[in-house]
């Protein structure tokens, strides 16, 4: 049985001598590459450290040329503003003055210096409040405070040192009110007055109103204080007829005068105030 040409020679189950030649060619071709491999990795390994190097001085340089060096240079403790803080705003120690209470200009006769006239609490010829025209009449003006009263109001003024008494006659559509402003030293006085107060104001005729509110008719009246001023009223009609609660045009009319009373009062302290706050210094 024939199994036909060996193989290679060397192989196995060849019986020839080796090449030797050959193999001498194929060992030193191992060499080479593994020379060239070896030399190759240790470029890279080299560019590898140039790169890192390379950038190290790039970012930490400040020597370098032209706009590298103003583009990467970190700027220096020197270069830098010694204070950035701002300016805080500064206040005052001292608190401004508090403007004046125009109550306390109206509390005292000490303070409340301006003149007391009928003008000045009542002034023109009517009192305009909303659509209603009520028409002033006859005014009156006395130290003698219990005269302008019925029953025992006059006492009760008295006794608290009432130092005068003004009043006032308004009247609209067969209504008539008479408002009173009686003064008093101190507010304490006034407040006292209206505590104790008996009796009532007494109607003021003239000037076109005929009289009303006398012998026993049945009026509506009113008291209050401010500061050192107590203000009362009495209302009716005029034609004699007495006065329910159903009444409302006697409650409004007499309502638009407690009204008007009162913020006259307080404009008088207003004034003073104002006055004072203008000239701190004027006594």
């Amino acid at each position: 049985m024939s199994f036909g040409q060996g193989g290679p020679s060397g192989g196995p189950g060849g019986g020839g001598t080796p090449d030797w030649a050959a193999l001498a060619e194929r060992s030193e071709a191992r060499t080479r590459r593994r020379r060239l491999m070896t030399a190759g990795g240790a470029v890279l390994a080299t560019v590898a450290i140039g790169a890192i190097v390379t950038t190290a001085v790039v970012t930490t340089d400040g020597g370098g040329s032209g706009a590298d060096r103003g583009a990467s240079r970190l700027p220096s403790p020197a270069d830098l503003p010694e204070d950035t803080a701002e300016p805080e705003p500064s206040f005052s120690p001292v608190a401004p003055p508090l403007p004046p209470d125009p109550k306390d200009y109206i509390s005292s006769a000490a303070k409340d210096r301006a003149p007391i006239t009928v003008d000045g609490f009542f002034p023109g010829g009517k009192l305009t409040t909303g659509d209603r025209v009520h028409l002033k009449g006859a005014t009156n003006r006395t130290t003698d405070c219990a005269s302008g009263t019925q029953g025992a109001l006059g006492a009760v003024l008295t006794d608290n040192g009432c130092e005068q008494l003004i009043r006032a006659t308004y009247r609209r559509d067969g209504v008539a009110v008479t408002v009173g402003v009686a003064v008093f030293a101190t507010e304490a006085r006034a407040k006292r007055t209206v505590d104790q107060v008996s009796g009532g104001l007494a109607s003021l005729s003239g000037e076109g109103v005929t009289t009303f509110c006398r012998g026993g008719t049945v009026c509506r009246r009113t008291t209050n204080s401010y500061g050192r001023y107590a203000y009362f009223t009495v209302g009716g009609f005029l034609d004699g007829r007495r006065v329910t609660t159903a009444d409302k045009d006697v409650f409004a009319v007499g309502d638009d005068l407690t009204n008007f009373t009162f913020h006259q009062i307080h404009r008088r302290g207003l004034t003073q105030a104002s006055e004072a706050a203008a000239d701190p210094n004027g006594g």
